[in-house]
C-alpha cells in the first residue's frame, strides 16, 4: 500500500479508462479522430501524463494554445472548442469547462456509493488528508490532489478516480451560494463533513449565516441513507442537523459522539489525547501539528467508524497521516532555529490557530511573518488587527510581508509590529541573524507566497 499527502492507492490499482466514444457521448461532444483509450484527465499540460485527456481551460490564458505542448506530453486525447488538429483525437464541444462537469459527473455513474464529500471555513484540506489516510487502513481510496476544490478540481477528481476504489474522498470549496450545491450534483457524496464555519472570504461569501447556509448545502444533498459529520461545538454546523434525514455524527471537545480529552502538545506541536466514542475509548497520538488538527482528527475518526473501520486501524491511520505542503510543516535551519511553515492561506481563524500554535514552541523569541488576509472585504481592518492584538498576547513579534497591515500594537510597552517587509530579502534580512532561541512562523493567504520565506530561511 502506498500512502501519499493526497492519494492514497493500492500497487495495483486498476486505471480509470474511458474510451473517446464513451467521453463524446458523456459530454454531448463529436468525436474527430480515432477512437482511443484515456486514462484520466487532466487541465495542465505541465503536469500531463501519458494516455491523459487535455481539458483547454479558457481563463487568464487559453488553454487551447498548449495543446501543442499537450500532443507533445503524449495526451491520448483533446476536449477542444477551436478546429481540431489534424491526426490528433479531439472531441469538440462548446465548453471544455462545461464538458469536464459533465464528463466528471459520468465517471461518478461508475464508482461506488461511498464518496465522502468535505467543506468548511477551514480544515478542508487537512481533513481530506487525514480521513484518507485513515479509511487506507480498510480501503482502496483515491482522493483529490492538494486543493482541487472547486468547478474544475471536482470533477478531476471524479475522473482521475481509481476504477477500483472503494471511497473517493472530494474537498468542496465555494465562492458564494450555490456553488456547493453544483459540486454535489457532480460528486452525489453519500458521506458529507463540515469541518467549521468561520469568517473566511466574506468579500463573496457574505457573514457567518450566508457562509453557513452554503456550507450547508453539501448535508441538504445527502441521501436518507448517507451520514452527516458535523462539528458539535460549532453552533452554525451543529445547525445543519435539521437539513438532512441521513444519519449525524457529531465530533468536538465538548459535545458530540467523538469527544477530545486529555489533550497535550509535544515539543513538535504533535497533538495527544483521549478520544471518547459511542465505538471506544482510544489513546491518539498524531502526526500532524497544531491543537486545530484535533478537530480534524476527530471529523476523520468519524468518518472511517462510520464506514465500519476498526477503532484500532483509526488510531494508526492517524498516527502515520502526512498534510499536503505548506501546512504546518516544521523544520530546523542551520542555525537552530525553528520554522513553521503554514504558508498555503490564511483566514482570521486559521492564522489565530497557526499564531497559538507557535507561541507554544520553545523559543526565546516568537517571531511571525505574516501576508495579507484576503478577500475580507470590510471586515480587513479588523481581522487583521485582531491579530496584531492576539500576537501582542502571546509575546509574538510580527514583521506585515507585502500588502498586510497588522498595525503596531504594544503589549505592556513592547512593540508587536516590528517592520513591513517589501519582499522576501528584506523579510530574511529583518529577522536577523537566528539561532535556537528563534521560532519563526510564515503565513498569509496563497496570494502572498510566503513559502518562499520559509524556503529562504531553510536555504
Amino acid at each position: 500500500m502506498r500512502v501519499t499527502a493526497t492519494t492514497v492507492v493500492p500497487d495495483t490499482v486498476g486505471e480509470v479508462r474511458f474510451r473517446a466514444t464513451e467521453i463524446a457521448d458523456a459530454v454531448g461532444g463529436t468525436l474527430v479522430g480515432d477512437d482511443v483509450d484515456t486514462v484520466g484527465a487532466t487541465i495542465d499540460s505541465r503536469a500531463l501524463r501519458a494516455g491523459q485527456l487535455f481539458v483547454p481551460i479558457r481563463g487568464e490564458r487559453d488553454g487551447h494554445d498548449f495543446i501543442g505542448a499537450a500532443i507533445s506530453a503524449g495526451m491520448a486525447a483533446t476536449f477542444t472548442a477551436r478546429n481540431p488538429v489534424d491526426g490528433i483525437t479531439s472531441i469538440v464541444v462548446e465548453d471544455p469547462e462545461a464538458a469536464l462537469s459533465r464528463l466528471g459527473g459520468f465517471a461518478r455513474t461508475r464508482l461506488g456509493d461511498r464518496v465522502v464529500g468535505i467543506t468548511g471555513s477551514v480544515g478542508k484540506t487537512s481533513t481530506k488528508d487525514l480521513v484518507t489516510s485513515v479509511l487506507a487502513r480498510s480501503f482502496t481510496v483515491s482522493a483529490s490532489e492538494q486543493s482541487f476544490n472547486n468547478e474544475l478540481g471536482v470533477p478531476l477528481t471524479l475522473v482521475n478516480a481509481a476504477d477500483d476504489a472503494a471511497v473517493t474522498v472530494v474537498e468542496m470549496g465555494a465562492r458564494g451560494s450555490g456553488h456547493i450545491a453544483a459540486l454535489c450534483s457532480v460528486a452525489v457524496p453519500t458521506i458529507g463533513v463540515v469541518t467549521a464555519v468561520e469568517l473566511v472570504h466574506p468579500e463573496f461569501m457574505g457573514g457567518l449565516d450566508d457562509i453557513a447556509r452554503t456550507k450547508g448545502e453539501l448535508i441538504e444533498s445527502l441521501p436518507a441513507s448517507g451520514v452527516a459529520v458535523l462539528n458539535a461545538d460549532n453552533e452554525r454546523v451543529w445547525a445543519m442537523r435539521s437539513r438532512t434525514g441521513a444519519r449525524t455524527i457529531g465530533f468536538g471537545f465538548v459535545k458530540g459522539d467523538l469527544r477530545a480529552t486529555a489533550l497535550s502538545l509535544d515539543e513538535q506541536l504533535r497533538p495527544r489525547f483521549r478520544l471518547d466514542s459511542d465505538w471506544g475509548r482510544a489513546d491518539v497520538v498524531l502526526s500532524v501539528r497544531g491543537r486545530h488538527q484535533v478537530n480534524n482528527a476527530l471529523a476523520a475518526a468519524a468518518v472511517a467508524l462510520a464506514c465500519g473501520v476498526d477503532l484500532d486501524d483509526v488510531v494508526a491511520g492517524l498516527a502515520v497521516a502526512e498534510l499536503s505542503p505548506w501546512r504546518m510543516e516544521l523544520r530546523t535551519t542551520g542555525t537552530g532555529a525553528r520554522v513553521l511553515n503554514d504558508a498555503y492561506n490564511a483566514g482570521p481563524a486559521s492564522m489565530e490557530a497557526a499564531i497559538r500554535s507557535l507561541a507554544q514552541l520553545p523559543a526565546i523569541r516568537h517571531t511571525a511573518v505574516l501576508g495579507l488576509m484576503a478577500e475580507l472585504g470590510d471586515e480587513s481592518e479588523t481581522a487583521h488587527q485582531r491579530i496584531a492584538e492576539v500576537a501582542a498576547e502571546l509575546g509574538v513579534r510580527i514583521i506585515s510581508f507585502g500588502e498586510a497591515d497588522y498595525g503596531a500594537v504594544s503589549d505592556d510597552g513592547a512593540e508587536v509590529a516590528i517592520g513591513h517587509a517589501a519582499d522576501i530579502a528584506e523579510a530574511v534580512a529583518m529577522l536577523g541573524e537566528l539561532n535556537d532561541g528563534d521560532a519563526v512562523l510564515v503565513k498569509g493567504s496563497r496570494v502572498a507566497g510566503l513559502e518562499r520565506v520559509a524556503a529562504a530561511l531553510l536555504d
